[in-house]
């Protein structure tokens, strides 16, 4: 059931004091006998809040620290790029990592005039500084995503460019809260003053040479040359910069529909919970840009760092990411001639299964891998990915001639690719999946999440596909159970059944007493609820 106040305008009384959350930042201290204060790398990084003592200056010093100290161990000497998006406590965090980088005697690059860089620009700028630099460059985007407000976070992208893998931040983890239970005796650090004068920190603009480089990867004739109305809404995050300039360089018919910046986002509306959070893919959040569907021949948002993407069509409204990450692979497949046809199609193993069965009809493969966007890192790195995708509205893909793009989310061309489809097939994304409907059946997806203790999560994370003793899943043969991901044998941290019409995956979450259950059926949504209960009952007996 949705908060009464989802989809309504963000009431005042629920805006974060915002000079409270900064205050905090600097003036809290972690205990670090407390897990939820210590550093956490999860799948983006560490995130946290102010208000939690989960993110506050001393994490970041500690944090940077670590960074720095891998930095030199593993010998990267290049620039180390850092981002930043619109959350108020990341601008006080990329002061605290610049002060430790200066003292480490690190290169650092940040954007010129105080500016928000986007991640995917990130990964884009340090893959393109690594053609020819005579040392490997790396990158910090200092994001929480779509989360609320009062959160802070801190994501590490090594030389690939790339979000990185655990096998890096569980080091980098491990020695920042050493570094914080020592009383930050090891934090190297100079004053802001002197780490903003330093010759050490360059200002630079990461905007106009990414999108300067958007024709090698959308085709940005075919949009304009179609006089579509396009709508944006940033949803005040970081790329209104990207949007703008966009408009300069390639003059599309593109209104940019909300361009405040404002830490408090008291321009959202609310998102199912009541609370506030820059989710694009959720149909609550993106009320004020659904309302304006028919205005426009297509719309899209993102969230506040830009790797996540929402298209807005005046077929269906807000898509359902697995609904656009169909459409997108089927259009790529068929219009990007010098893109070999050996090349995969990744997906994670919670997304929608209409994936396989598009990629399937293009006679193409699949590569399903866990949830995380760094398990596609590599092939996208080496061009061996065409596309790597996730149920939760990331992806990236190739250049136009097969070569990398970028190796992390990128939000911003999978809006200006539905712009593409649109322009080039005169109909629109939501329109084109109506049509996969009526070839390939009907998919009915949710994900619920259900109560459980750390005890019976840890078992989750380990079970084996012998664990699972049904035979049958909502009335038909399971004909897999998995705790290994099937297109690269990593561990799923959970499990997955499938049948031939439905299937289910279950994963413990990194945050909360719960367990979260995706599921799907080609039949029906009853079935789909069938599979739902009978998943929590398999799940139980497995954990029990």
């Amino acid at each position: 059931m949705a908060h009464i106040n989802a989809g309504k305008p963000a009431p005042k009384e629920i805006l974060e004091n915002i000079p409270q959350l900064i205050a905090l930042y600097y003036t809290q201290k972690p205990d670090t006998t407390e897990a939820t204060q210590k550093v956490a790398f999860g799948t983006s990084g560490h995130r946290g809040s102010s208000l939690k003592n989960s993110f506050n200056e001393d994490h970041i010093f500690a944090i940077t620290q670590a960074l720095c100290e891998y930095r030199k161990k593993v010998g990267i000497k290049g620039t180390l790029f850092i981002g930043k998006d619109t959350h108020a406590l990341s601008t006080p965090a990329q002061m605290s990592a610049l002060q430790v980088c200066v003292a480490n005697g690190v290169q650092c690059k940040i954007a010129r005039d105080d500016e928000y860089t986007p991640t995917p620009v990130v990964s884009f700028t340090i893959l393109e500084s690594n053609k020819n630099g005579t040392h490997k460059n790396d990158g910090v985007v200092i994001t929480p995503s779509h989360n609320p407000p009062s959160d802070g976070g801190f994501k590490y992208n090594p030389p690939n460019g790339g979000p990185a893998d655990s096998d890096v931040t569980s080091i980098i983890e491990k020695r920042a809260n050493e570094i914080l239970s020592d009383g930050l005796k090891a934090v190297k650090k100079v004053s802001y003053a002197e780490a903003i004068e330093s010759a050490l920190v360059v200002e630079e603009d990461f905007i106009t040479p990414y999108v300067q480089s958007l024709s090698k990867i959308i085709n940005i004739q075919a949009i304009k040359d179609s006089g579509l109305k396009i709508g944006v809404d940033p949803l005040g995050g970081s790329g209104i910069a990207v949007y703008k300039k966009i408009k300069e360089i390639y003059a599309l018919d593109m209104d940019i529909v909300n361009e405040n910046v404002d830490p408090t986002f008291s321009f959202m509306s609310c998102d199912h919970d009541g609370k506030i959070r820059m989710d694009c893919s959720s149909p609550f959040a993106m009320t004020s840009l659904v309302a304006l569907k028919d205005k426009y021949d297509i719309a899209f948002g993102n969230d506040p760092d830009f790797d996540r993407h929402g298209i807005v069509t005046p077929s269906a409204g807000l898509m359902n990411p697995n609904h656009y990450l169909s459409v997108a692979i089927w259009y790529l497949s068929a219009h990007r001639e010098a893109w070999s046809s050996a090349l995969n199609i990744g997906k994670t193993l919670v997304s929608s299964s209409m994936i396989d069965r598009v990629v399937s009809s293009l006679g193409k493969e699949v590569m399903e891998v866990p949830v995380g966007f760094k398990w596609f890192v590599d092939g996208l790195y080496d061009g061996s990915l065409a596309f790597g995708g996730e149920e939760s509205a990331g992806a990236s893909f190739l250049r136009l001639d097969g070569s990398v793009w970028s190796t992390d989310k990128d939000g911003i061309i999978l809006n200006l690719l539905a712009a593409e489809i649109t322009a080039t097939l005169k109909k629109d994304p939501g329109l084109i999946y109506q049509e996969f409907e009526e070839k390939f059946g009907r998919a009915y997806y949710a994900r619920i999440d259900v109560p459980s203790t750390p005890k019976e999560k840890a078992i989750l994370k380990n079970l084996s596909a012998e664990d699972v003793t049904s035979s049958t899943l909502a009335g038909e043969e399971i004909i897999g159970k998995f705790t290994r991901a099937s297109g690269n044998n990593a561990a799923i941290g959970g499990l997955k059944v499938s049948t031939e019409n439905g299937w289910f995956a279950a994963r413990p979450s990194g945050t909360e007493d719960i367990y979260k259950i995706y599921a799907e059926s080609f039949i029906s949504a009853a079935h789909l609820e069938n599979i739902q209960n009978e998943a929590k009952e398999i799940v139980q007996n497995a954990i029990a």
